[in-house]
């Protein structure tokens, strides 16, 4: 367990957003579950902290305008407050150049006497509920807090020295990569789905193997295709997604979610801007629209429920036949309903299950290219379907691309470098 500050830099409307929804977001990798947080943001020319958390688990949650630049996102709990106070202190233990020290990166706070007076701190401003931080009278509010944070930049007169008070601000580079294309979708050897099943948790921190289940069956999954408009049923098209993720986690208001995963690869044949933008419009898309009208109020409620009915008893079968995946989604269950009897655990998984793809729906898009004008508009198009609870189903998109080592000189250090 590390101790890190959460630094907002300008922007008042993120940190916020952060007490708001219970949640942090961070732009780079290394914070970690049950790590302790202390958000701070830059303030009427000081550095304020006004929140301690400990960071539960990761979530798809952010409330952010500029949610684009969070690579992992947690859920706070064990949430306390304080009046916002001036973390400047921190000067005596980190010096000239504390910033950098104690707040570039999120990175963790490495001297524990630094650590100790930052909780002692907190602790003599401790309140029971948030203090709001406002916004002053200056009509270019929106503007400053666009503006560069000036909190942790250097003078390049003093980059020597900065690396010598605080060597870790150095970016050390691992190695060079070469961007080269996949083959296509579906490859036995070099296709993106079948590559990126096999590293998927490691791909993606975000979904622990502890709590989440892959299912990456794609011919398992059958919808039913069947849409209404008003009163009368058009047929439509049947849809069969790459894969199924089952995403537990006991603080959301929603423990179980469903994320439908759509494989697609532009690969070595797709390689012109008109080419890519002919296939996302004219087969990407429609395939997740597919997807969602599958289990939005758009279709009729009966075949939508017959589709989750079916999609249900596939998933409950291949946990079943899996020792492995009994246990997992069955302490998962006895986690949230410690007093349930063991006979009724497999009914409790239907439940929730059934719950989750009625209120808790999620479309998923691995793919090896998208623009965020693209991304942006394939997530307005899928949050227009509804579920039965009212919620938008949600679209979340990852780019992955296949990297060639060129050469590694440092495998120890955390960044490195690639060229298309």
């Amino acid at each position: 367990m590390s101790c890190r500050i959460l630094h907002c830099g300008k922007s008042l409307n993120n940190y916020n957003l952060c007490i708001e929804y219970s949640v942090a977001g961070f732009g780079t990798r290394g914070p970690e579950k049950d790590d302790i947080i202390f958000l701070a943001i830059n303030h009427e020319k000081q550095t304020l902290c006004g929140l301690r958390a400990r960071l539960g688990e990761p979530t798809d949650q952010q409330p952010w305008p500029d949610a684009d630049r969070y690579v992992s996102t947690y859920k706070l709990i064990d949430i306390e407050y304080a009046n916002p106070f001036d973390i400047r202190f921190l000067v005596d233990y980190g010096g000239k150049y504390w910033p950098l020290k104690f707040l570039q990166g999120a990175k963790a706070i490495k001297d524990e006497k630094a650590v100790q007076a930052l909780h002692d701190v907190f602790d003599k401003h401790r309140v029971e509920q948030p203090v709001p931080l406002l916004k002053g009278n200056d009509l270019n509010i929106e503007e400053k807090e666009e503006e560069e944070d000036t909190l942790l930049e250097v003078d390049p007169s003093e980059l020597s020295e900065v690396f010598l008070e605080v060597p870790e601000a150095r970016i050390n580079v691992m190695g060079t990569f070469q961007t080269i294309p996949f083959k296509n979708e579906t490859d036995a050897l070099r296709g993106l789905e079948s590559l990126v099943n096999e590293n998927f948790y490691n791909l993606f921190p975000r979904y622990s193997s502890n709590q989440s289940l892959l299912i990456p069956e794609n011919r398992l999954f059958l919808s039913s295709g069947v849409e209404a408009r008003g009163e009368k049923l058009v047929k439509g098209i049947r849809s069969i997604p790459d894969a199924i993720l089952i995403v537990y986690s006991e603080y959301e208001k929603q423990p179980f979610k469903i994320a439908l995963i759509e494989y697609e690869c532009f690969g070595e044949n797709k390689t012109r801007s008109q080419e890519k933008s002919n296939y996302l419009n004219g087969q990407v898309i429609p395939q997740l629209m597919r997807f969602a009208s599958a289990f939005s109020i758009v279709t009729d409620k009966q075949i939508r429920d017959q589709t989750i009915k079916m999609w249900v008893d596939k998933i409950i079968q291949y946990i079943y036949v899996t020792p492995e995946y009994i246990s997992k989604v069955s302490g998962w269950i006895k986690q949230i309903r410690p007093d349930l009897s063991d006979q009724l655990v497999g009914r409790e998984i239907d439940r929730v299950i059934t719950e989750a793809f009625q209120k808790a729906l999620q479309i998923l898009l691995i793919i090896d290219d998208l623009s965020d004008e693209q991304k942006d508009t394939i997530t307005n198009v899928i949050r227009a379907f509804k579920l039965e609870s009212g919620e938008s189903i949600e679209f979340i998109s990852y780019i992955v691309r296949l990297e060639q080592r060129i050469r590694v000189s440092d495998a120890d250090t955390e960044y490195a470098l690639s060229v298309q």
